[in-house]
Parts: C-alpha cells; sequence; structure tokens
C-alpha cells in the first residue's frame, strides 16, 4: 500500500484548530451546565470531570490511522482503553492501537486550564512519568508485545494566559535546580517537560500546544516549540504504522 503523508497531513492545521475550538465549546457548556444546577465543582473541576473536551482531537488520529490502513476494529477509542502495568494493575490510555495482539500505539492526550498551574504542573508532571515507566515496564517483563516495540505519544495543550506565560521563581532550600528552570514560567516547564519526555525515549513522540480562552473558541492555537509541533506528532505515529505493516 503506496501511503501519501503530505495529502493525509494537508488538513492537519484546519482539523487541529477544530479540535481546539471544539475542546473550548465543551469546558464552556459544561460549566454552564454544572452551574446550572447551582452547586460548581471548585476551580476549573467542572469541566475537568465532564469529559470528552479532547474528542475532537482524537478524531483526527482516528480519521488519519483509517486513512493509512489501519482497521477500524483495531483502533480503540472511549472503550477497552486499559493496558496492564507492572506497578499497578492497569492504567487507561486515549487512544490504542491492537493489531495481532501486538501494542502498537498507546496515546495520551492531557490539557490545563488556570487557576492552579503550580500543583497541576506536578500532578502531570508526575502522571506523564509514572505511566510511561509503568507501561515499559511491563513491556519489558512481557506483559504484552514479543514482536512490535510500541509507540507512546503525548499531547499537552496548555491554557495560554498571564498566570502560566509569567516567570515562576523556584525554591531552593538545599540544593540549586537545573539552570532551564530557573525562573521558567508554567508554559516554558511543560515545553521542557514534553522535549524532554521524547530526548529520554519515555515517550516515542510528543507534542505541546497553547491556546487561550477567547482565541481558542474560534480555533486559535499556538506551537511554541517547531519540534514539539501537531505535524511531527502525526507524522511519527504513521511511521510507527509504516513500520509495523512491513513487519
Amino acid at each position: 500500500m503506496n501511503i501519501d503523508i503530505s495529502a493525509i497531513t494537508a488538513k492537519l492545521e484546519d482539523e487541529l484548530s477544530q479540535g481546539i475550538k471544539l475542546y473550548w465549546l465543551t469546558r464552556k457548556n459544561q460549566n454552564i451546565k454544572q452551574g446550572s444546577y447551582g452547586q460548581k465543582d471548585s476551580g476549573a473541576r467542572s469541566a475537568v470531570t465532564g469529559g470528552a473536551q479532547m474528542d475532537g482531537i482524537v478524531s483526527i488520529f482516528t480519521r488519519i490511522l483509517t486513512e493509512v490502513g489501519v482497521p477500524e476494529e483495531e483502533i480503540f477509542v472511549k472503550k477497552k482503553l486499559e493496558l496492564p502495568g507492572f506497578y499497578r494493575p492497569t492504567k487507561e490510555w486515549d487512544l490504542l492501537v491492537i493489531s495481532k495482539d501486538q501494542l502498537v500505539i498507546a496515546l495520551e492526550l492531557k490539557s490545563q486550564v488556570g487557576p492552579s498551574f503550580g500543583n497541576n504542573f506536578n500532578n502531570r508532571t508526575e502522571e506523564a512519568l509514572g505511566s510511561a515507566t509503568d507501561l515499559w515496564a511491563a513491556f519489558e517483563k512481557g506483559a504484552f508485545n514479543k514482536k512490535v516495540t510500541p509507540w507512546l505519544g503525548y499531547l499537552f495543550l496548555l491554557e495560554d494566559c498571564e498566570k502560566s506565560t509569567k516567570p515562576v521563581k523556584t525554591r531552593e532550600p538545599h540544593f540549586k535546580v537545573f539552570p532551564e528552570f530557573q525562573n521558567a514560567s508554567y508554559a516554558k516547564r511543560y515545553q521542557l517537560l514534553c522535549d524532554k519526555l521524547i530526548r529520554e525515549r519515555l515517550y516515542s513522540s510528543a507534542c505541546f500546544l497553547m491556546s487561550d480562552k477567547i482565541g481558542g473558541e474560534k480555533g486559535e492555537y499556538s506551537e511554541p516549540d517547531e519540534n514539539l509541533c501537531f505535524k511531527n506528532l502525526v507524522r511519527s505515529m504513521i511511521g510507527q504504522t509504516i513500520t509495523v505493516g512491513r513487519e
């Protein structure tokens, strides 16, 4: 099967724009619905607990996978997303591709909207590290796959606002933090996280996006680091399907 990657990815920017728009509108509707019952969750929790915000972005991946020849029955979203772990029984991912009893692709999508950027950054970092570490440990212990090395993808969407982009001081009561974290904003910290996840080979590819509430409802977004752009993540995923398809 000849795959024209350029044709498949030609409309990625428009599709991602629509996915970003759906994300913000879904959050807005969930907050309104939650508030209509007279009891909002603390902070932005009402939108977070509502789910489905990333559905528009997930649909881009499913569209691409089917176009490159992955059968629909091998693509899992919404259900049957659990994979065995080594340090815990299972972990639920956002999208899986299982082909001939082999895990081909596991994709994680996360986001953060204020106001608690500090606590949430640490939580998101621990989640990303833990999910990958747990999966690779299970893989090495033979929980799944004997022929295929899985592809792990990570996408993070951060609210673009004053609190996420202003410099943040670090506490150093005993030892100095690494210099790249000195006065780094939370946006910069997330960018560094995604970059290091790839460099340390915890994830095969990662994407870092930013979008503000007002522009986001129009589908506007930015990619602060071209190495962590959406197209690179998609192309890397396509490469995995081509490699596995030839084995």
